[in-house]
């Protein structure tokens, strides 16, 4: 069993940044693709970035490409997300997710590989 625990979300204005944590406890994470997801009300769930078990490959949502960073800091058993330039359409629920099938360079993108997943953080950007 994994559990991802999400923090560092809130409330925040346009064009403001946050920095999402995301720490896993029951395994370690250094052999798991990573990835953020997030939910806005009435939509669903939407890849936003991932990242392999090294941190060697990342990949975005075209949406977030250029604002947002993906890292991993497999020591703390953790995985982030840089959010800059926040937009009022950055708002949603933001999950971490973890695949523990993934090969070392894989990347993955589609959130039925994920087997397991946080609770879930608000990210509010307000205009």
């Amino acid at each position: 069993q994994v559990q991802l625990v999400e923090s560092g979300g809130g409330l925040v204005q346009a064009g403001g940044s946050l920095r999402l944590s995301c720490a896993a406890s029951g395994r370690t994470i250094g052999s798991f693709a990573m990835g953020w997801f997030r939910q806005a009300p009435g939509k669903e769930r939407e890849f936003v970035a991932a990242i392999s078990w090294g941190g060697g490959s990342t990949d975005y949502a075209d949406s977030v490409k250029g604002r947002f960073t993906i890292s991993r800091d497999n020591a703390k058993n953790t995985v982030y997300l840089q959010m800059n330039s926040l937009r009022p359409e950055d708002t949603a629920v933001y999950y971490c997710a973890a695949d523990t099938n993934a090969r070392p360079w894989q990347v993955t993108t589609s959130k039925d590989e994920y087997d397991y997943w946080g609770q879930g953080i608000q990210v509010t950007v307000s205009s």
